[in-house]
């Protein structure tokens, strides 16, 4: 049954990248979406699901995945009395607003354009993650008025322009304005729920007219969902023993030379089709 054994190469693949997410995500404390989009785009591609909205397909599924974890890592992190809720509360109007408008042009966009955007986000991302120092700052506290009602809906919009949640821009973000790198993840686990969940909302909404995988609500791979899921929360704890087993900083530069690469080939194949 070609089905079958389509269904089965798709389990496996797809297990593996949901626990290799979820050691790395335990182990640098880095988003699973900045992982999971390239390696879901490249699985269902590999499987021979192309198309010009492959792409909305992966950034819609990662989001989903982040609705569950960042839901696990807020009530962790609050039981420890980290989040920031004031922080939390003040950004939420914006950057809700900004990952609805993220969807909406993501709806519009096709393959090519989003591995363009992915790429450069992703290169952004990398480079800070390789050479950004914890010392620096913008800003002794978190910005209010206009700054904080322009920065807010771009960490919505942003995120959801590269399928994952708030921690890849949120972390810097509150780190620069002197938030305790603690605090600053366990607020930007909050910043992911945000994210998240309304942009997965209009995701289900969205037509996928060309080749989609099998079980595809919308622009979400539900097989791809639940087995990610599955997996990261087998294996994060495994990476969380690890870093407290080594010291994760030299780690975090090798992924970020490792996100660099990953984010020049989505730049390379966007540019060459």
């Amino acid at each position: 049954m070609p089905e079958t054994m389509l269904l089965l190469q798709m389990a496996l693949l797809l297990m593996a990248i949901g626990a290799f997410a979820g050691v790395l995500a335990g182990l640098l404390g880095v988003g699973g979406g900045i992982i999971l989009v390239p390696a879901f785009f490249y699985a269902f591609q590999t499987l021979g699901y192309g198309g010009p909205q492959l792409m909305q397909i992966c950034l819609a599924t990662s989001l989903a995945t982040i609705i569950v974890t960042s839901l696990r890592s807020v009530l962790s992190h609050n039981r420890k009395g980290a989040v920031e809720w004031q922080i939390l509360r003040g950004w939420a109007p914006g950057i809700v607003i900004g990952a609805v408008l993220g969807m909406l042009l993501v709806a519009q966009l096709r393959t090519a354009t989003l591995q363009a955007i992915f790429g450069s986000l992703a290169l952004i991302v990398g480079l800070y993650m390789g050479f950004g120092r914890s010392h620096w700052r913008l800003g002794p506290q978190m910005p209010g008025g206009l700054k904080r009602a322009v920065l807010s809906p771009a960490v919505g919009f942003l995120s959801v322009l590269m399928g994952i949640g708030g921690g890849s821009f949120g972390v810097p973000l509150m780190s620069l304005h002197n938030v305790a790198i603690h605090r600053a993840v366990a607020t930007a686990a909050g910043f992911g729920m945000l994210i998240a969940v309304p942009s997965v909302i209009g995701f289900l909404f969205v037509e996928i007219e060309s080749a989609r995988p099998p079980l595809t609500l919308g622009a979400v791979n539900l097989v791809a969902f639940t087995i990610t899921i599955a997996m990261t929360l087998l294996t994060a704890p495994l990476g969380v023993k690890l870093a407290h087993a080594m010291d994760p900083k030299p780690l975090k530069r090798v992924f970020a030379v490792f996100l660099v690469l990953v984010a020049l080939n989505m730049l390379r194949k966007a540019l060459v089709g």
